[in-house]
């Protein structure tokens, strides 16, 4: 294979953001318009938690979160300034003292400090979202220390957004939870808002809700840790927030995996939510990992790129950063596939096409892994890559064909995974879809020009595969009839060979 190349719109972005209880640096690997994390890095400095009684920055959280900016100076002082965005949210923008801690930022510590307003704060969460799952619609909602930020988003983009002083530290935190009392104020302030709009889809986004989110996990005993794209009917994220809202501290301190400096503001988060769902009739609730800081790139990015697909870009972009040359052979068999798999009934609605494109990239990611184990690493890495713009199920989907796509064993890594997240239906088509990448990879060598010289159909209850004259004895030897006999019997279709 040839050597592969780097994108020509491969780069490196660091952001910055100061918020009300974390302040954080994220380094970003940007791959046209797929956004890798190769570093984070957060101190809980707690900035807004005496916001509700002051009116100012913590004094202990502004010692934390000097040190922090000091530290991430020093991390990125090689850096080009169009490289390093940093911003800060509603603590710094509301505080007293606020226009005096971002001006020693600016001054003292070097970096480029923007202090955004509620609507800019509202504008980047949605944008993050967008940037992570394109086809969103409904209500985003970015939960800070010190203030919610909702917007809508569809078709158009996102729609003016509004901020609302409903963080846990606007609210209280880190004081005991006054329920009622809280949850009136709530109601309150969500009064204001307009009630003309679907809403019934809510995109959280934010760490209390990622950690609502994980702890809805652990209690169901939910097989697959990504947060992004994890999905909450409206009963079970009822359930869930007032199971939270009636605990004590100690009582969260018990449950194993969540993070140990969220729980003075968790239940505040859970109310927020709980009410906001019984308010604006939610229905469903899709955690977002993709916030502000990935709106903000998202923003930066060109028209063309932010209407790449980032499925597509990120899977092509994973297995060029092995070290994997693409070439044309992705397109070549996307080309391939497309007129036999289009006559099967869809298994993902309109999001099958998509689904064969993105397979088709993955399938030499496991080129380079041991002959005897790279069906197993291979699925490991599609199943928890950091890969945008797929939803759980559709990511166990390409995990399988990734596996199915170098062994036709019947024995699955994480079967119980599998089993739960797709249903008998789809993984039939995943290991469909992988005996069909398989093929095409060993009929041609892994050259996309002669892949052209075949061509694979199904006709009724037939799957035929044919070479171009002149061709049979070169493509449709006794490996190629092997490999498309189990294709068929994975489509429970008749073979024919021509």
């Amino acid at each position: 294979m040839p050597r592969p190349e780097l994108r020509a719109d491969s780069r490196q972005a660091a952001v910055i953001d100061v918020g009300s209880n974390s302040v954080r640096l994220v380094i970003y690997r940007l791959e046209g318009r797929a956004i890798w994390t190769v570093y984070n890095e957060k101190a809980l400095a707690g900035l807004g938690r005496d916001m509700a009684d002051t009116g100012r920055l913590a004094p202990d959280g502004i010692e934390v979160a000097v040190g922090a900016l000091r530290r991430f100076r020093a991390i990125l002082q090689d850096w080009a300034p169009d490289d390093v965005i940093a911003v800060a949210t509603a603590a710094v923008r509301e505080a007293k003292d606020g226009p005096a801690f971002a001006e020693f930022v600016r001054t003292e510590l070097g970096l480029p400090l923007r202090v955004l307003t509620g609507e800019e704060e509202a504008h980047y969460a949605a944008a993050g979202v967008l940037a992570g799952h394109p086809s969103a619609q409904g209500l985003v909602g970015d939960l800070g220390g010190s203030s919610l930020e909702l917007i809508q988003v569809g078709p158009e983009g996102p729609a003016p957004g509004v901020t609302l002083p409903l963080g846990p530290f606007a609210l209280g935190a880190p004081r005991l939870l006054e329920v009622d009392a809280t949850r009136q104020t709530i109601i309150a302030s969500l009064s204001t808002l307009p009630r003309d709009s679907d809403s019934r889809e809510f995109h959280a986004v934010g760490g209390a809700w990622r950690n609502l989110g994980l702890l809805h996990m652990i209690m169901t005993d939910y097989p697959l840790r990504v947060a992004h794209q994890y999905e909450m009917s409206r009963t079970e994220a009822l359930d869930l927030t007032r199971f939270v809202v009636r605990q004590s501290r100690s009582s969260l301190e018990r449950i194993v995996g969540l993070s140990k400096k969220r729980y003075e503001t968790l239940p505040y988060a859970a109310l927020v939510l709980e009410t906001l769902i019984e308010q604006l009739g939610l229905e469903r609730i899709v955690v977002s990992a993709f916030g502000l800081r990935e709106g903000l790139l998202w923003n930066g990015m060109d028209a063309d790129v932010r209407r790449r697909d980032p499925l597509l870009e990120g899977c092509e972009a994973m297995s060029v950063m092995r070290g994997l040359s693409a070439g044309d052979m992705p397109q070549a068999l996307e080309r391939w596939l497309a007129p036999a798999f289009s006559k099967l009934d869809p298994q993902f609605g309109d999001r099958d096409p998509l689904l064969i494109g993105a397979a088709c990239r993955l399938a030499d990611l496991g080129g380079r892994l041991h002959p005897d184990h790279r069906a197993e690493l291979a699925f490991a890495q599609v199943l928890r890559a950091p890969i945008a713009g797929m939803s759980h199920a559709e990511r166990c989907f390409l995990a399988l064909v990734t596996f199915a796509r170098h062994s036709a064993s019947s024995t699955v890594p994480e079967p119980d995974t599998l089993n739960r997240i797709l249903s008998a239906e789809r993984r039939a088509r995943a290991r469909a879809l992988g005996a069909a990448l398989r093929l095409g990879c060993d009929l041609s060598g892994r050259n996309g020009r002669l892949l052209g010289k075949a061509d694979l159909s199904i006709e009724d209850d037939t799957l035929r595969l044919s070479a171009a004259g002149g061709w049979s004895d070169l493509l449709l030897g006794e490996q190629t009839a092997k490999r498309a006999a189990t294709l068929a019997g994975a489509l429970k279709l008749k073979l024919a060979l021509s």
